[in-house]
């Protein structure tokens, strides 16, 4: 009965709004217009609910101005049409609608119907603002925190923010926890930062809940607590935050707070790694690769890999460039091979950069070049690379591509045997039988002065690639 009577009640609403637009009722005429944009009671029809909200915004109602203008942006009920968006929500700003100043603004911030102008977006999102619109505080916030038309400010940004986040704006409360996180315009406080990102995170909002999830993983702001990390992160992941999506894949590879479990953990990687997410792309050829969670399959690793490169993922250039190298997954091409070192080297990868020399000693890929194979060698061997200290060591002493220096090169054998590599320790034994104590306590000294400037312990090599 209850049903019959709500029914009931629904349609005589709507034939009083019908009746009274079709008297020409501007604000019966608008509310007809939302009946059947939202299906509310009557099927749902984009193109009578234009219709209807056209003939209101015609006599100026400014509630449906903005409407109107939403409609033509985004396309619905109406042919898509930024420069008709803008002419409404013009219309409406100028009586004083402050969700149609807030659009006005997006357009010139978009420069979309208008030429692109953060100075009027800014204004246009200010006299929203000031109404006491919400969302808009957030806006004028972000501008000051980014300098968008604004000096870069960020206690006004702060203040905006706060505004906003009392409102119980969740986007304003997330910017208000990563200013709390960052120390933009207040002191750093991670529990701070979290108690924000919660208010955000129970309005769903995913990136907040992502952000939770991180702080009970890494104990920032509250009690370390795996459990509770994956709870809020799979919340944000089921939202489709890539981020959050990518955390679990690592959670559940490593059995960090959570059992671990290859396969779910592919399945969240492939999920990030799908919306373009280059880590999870990366770590999701590795599973492919290894076979963990999934079939080994190295041409589905080399897939993968491929796509975290392309992004400029240093890492993964050098997998691709193994890979080609050694003819996995694809037939061997030292050429392609060289060119991917070189995108990784470029970005500081120790071992790529002492794959390139490899490559260009052995004149694989590249033209043999001694002095390139020193460079390069060199550039590794800095950042304590043991292999490559091991080949600029047999540089040196064999003379190639530089000046054939015995103390340097038994400098760089003893790095790379105190880093480990045993072809490095059988070297620079037989290498101190033919030397001079003079020279040996003269490379003994160069290695004092090089330790004494890098006192931080060095990371080892993942690959190995030896002339």
């Amino acid at each position: 009965m209850k049903k019959q009577c709500t029914a009931k009640e629904g349609y005589d609403v709507f034939r009083w709004f019908l009746d009274a637009a079709e008297r020409g009722n501007a604000y019966a005429q608008f509310n007809l217009g939302r009946i059947y944009k939202a299906g509310d009671g009557v099927a749902r029809d984009e193109a009578k609910a234009f219709e209807w909200m056209s003939k209101a915004a015609a006599q100026g109602l400014a509630y449906a101005q903005n409407q109107l203008g939403a409609m033509y942006y985004y396309g619905r009920g109406v042919e898509q049409d930024d420069e008709q968006a803008v002419h409404w929500f013009r219309r409406a700003a100028r009586q004083g609608d402050a969700s149609a100043q807030q659009n006005l603004g997006q357009m010139y911030r978009k420069g979309r119907g208008v030429p692109h102008s953060d100075d009027i977006a800014l204004a246009c999102f200010c006299r929203a603002a000031e109404q006491g619109l919400a969302s808009a505080q957030t806006l004028v916030g972000e501008a000051y925190c980014h300098g968008w038309g604004v000096a870069r400010n960020y206690p006004m940004a702060l203040a905006w923010f706060r505004k906003a986040a009392l409102q119980n704006d969740a986007n304003a409360q997330l910017h208000l926890g990563l200013m709390y996180k960052h120390a933009r315009g207040v002191a750093r406080s991670e529990a701070q930062a979290v108690a924000w990102f919660r208010q955000a995170a129970a309005q769903e909002d995913p990136v907040a809940q992502r952000l939770v999830g991180v702080a009970y993983a890494e104990g920032l702001g509250v009690a370390r607590d795996p459990r509770r990390a994956f709870a809020w992160l799979l919340r944000a992941a089921e939202q489709e935050d890539a981020d959050a999506q990518f955390n679990l894949g690592v959670m559940l590879a490593n059995g960090r707070g959570v059992e671990r479990d290859d396969e779910t953990a592919f399945t969240w990687y492939h999920r990030a790694a799908k919306a373009g997410h280059a880590l999870a792309q990366y770590n999701l050829g590795g599973l492919y690769a290894r076979g963990r969670g999934v079939g080994r399959d190295e041409k589905m690793a080399l897939e993968w890999y491929r796509r975290a490169a392309e992004q400029g993922t240093p890492h993964a250039q050098f997998n691709v460039a193994v890979m080609y190298a050694n003819g996995h997954g694809v037939a061997k091409d030292d050429v392609l091979a060289a060119a991917w070192y070189r995108s990784a080297a470029e970005q500081g990868d120790a071992s790529a950069q002492n794959n390139l020399g490899v490559m260009y000693a052995n004149g694989l890929g590249v033209d043999r070049d001694d002095v390139q194979a020193v460079d390069w060698y060199g550039r590794a061997a800095e950042q304590g690379h043991a292999l490559a200290q091991f080949n600029l060591g047999g540089m040196y002493g064999s003379g190639r591509g530089v000046e054939r220096d015995p103390a340097q090169s038994f400098m760089w054998l003893t790095l790379a045997a105190q880093a480990g590599d045993v072809a490095a320790v059988s070297n620079r034994r037989r290498m101190s039988l033919a030397m001079s104590p003079q020279t040996i306590e003269a490379a003994r000294e160069l290695v004092r002065k090089w330790r004494d400037a890098r006192p931080a312990p060095c990371r080892a090599p993942r690959k190995r690639a030896v002339e």
